[in-house]
């Protein structure tokens, strides 16, 4: 097979483009990137694998490809994703909507809220920076409130009423912050059950990409908000 997936299941972009591709039967080489050991930070890593020295990403024959969402498009194009990425203008249009809106809302919030919480203390050893982490925290809220009243609205999945990869990385992204002590659901019934859903669409796999990340939960005990 011609496709390989670079990953570390601790990235949540990566957890999505695993999870999907698996989901989607597309074939594909797993070849898992050990961040936290520092394999990506060698000059060779950037010469022979990804210029930008991050995962997910991709080489196919002589493409080499990073950022997710310019994954999953060229995956459609190529391998097809079904109507998890549709096809319709109109449908995939709304889906596009959603993963360009996560970069500055979803993605930032809950992916930074567990960085300066609890990966840079995992890793360094300092305490954390309290005025970061409470300036994330305000903003994983105010996103809640957003995907809640107006991405979910009347809709049962992020765009309308059936499943699509905006959910599936919406999910990944909100799963992080559970290492930092904080379940962004919590005490929203609506979301928890939107959550609840996509972890049951995409099961089994779903729940074998997040094995790693519900491990470091437990060691932290439980999340709360």
């Amino acid at each position: 097979m011609s496709l390989k997936l670079f990953y570390d299941l601790l990235s949540q972009p990566s957890r999505a483009m695993y999870i999907l591709l698996k989901v989607s039967k597309v074939p594909f080489e797993s070849c898992p990137v050990n961040l936290r050991g520092g394999e990506h930070l060698s000059e060779e890593f950037r010469e022979k694998f990804n210029r930008f020295r991050q995962v997910p990403f991709i080489h196919d024959k002589d493409l080499k490809l990073s950022e997710s969402v310019a994954i999953v498009r060229y995956i459609s194009r190529e391998y097809g994703l079904g109507d998890l990425y549709p096809s319709d203008s109109r449908e995939q249009a709304l889906v596009d909507e959603y993963l360009e809106w996560q970069h500055t809302n979803t993605r930032l919030f809950c992916a930074q809220y567990a960085y300066y919480k609890a990966i840079v203390p995992m890793m360094t050893g300092r305490d954390p920076d309290l005025n970061l982490v409470a300036k994330h925290e305000k903003g994983i809220r105010r996103t809640m409130d957003t995907i809640e009243n107006i991405w979910l609205g009347k809709n049962k999945f992020l765009c309308g009423n059936t499943i699509s990869v905006a959910d599936l990385f919406a999910a990944c992204e909100i799963e992080q912050p559970r290492i930092a002590d904080l379940n962004p659901v919590a005490g929203r019934p609506k979301l928890e059950e939107w959550l609840d859903n996509v972890r049951k669409e995409f099961d089994p796999i779903y729940s074998e990409a997040h094995q790693t990340l519900n491990q470091l939960v437990s060691n932290n005990g439980k999340a709360k908000l």
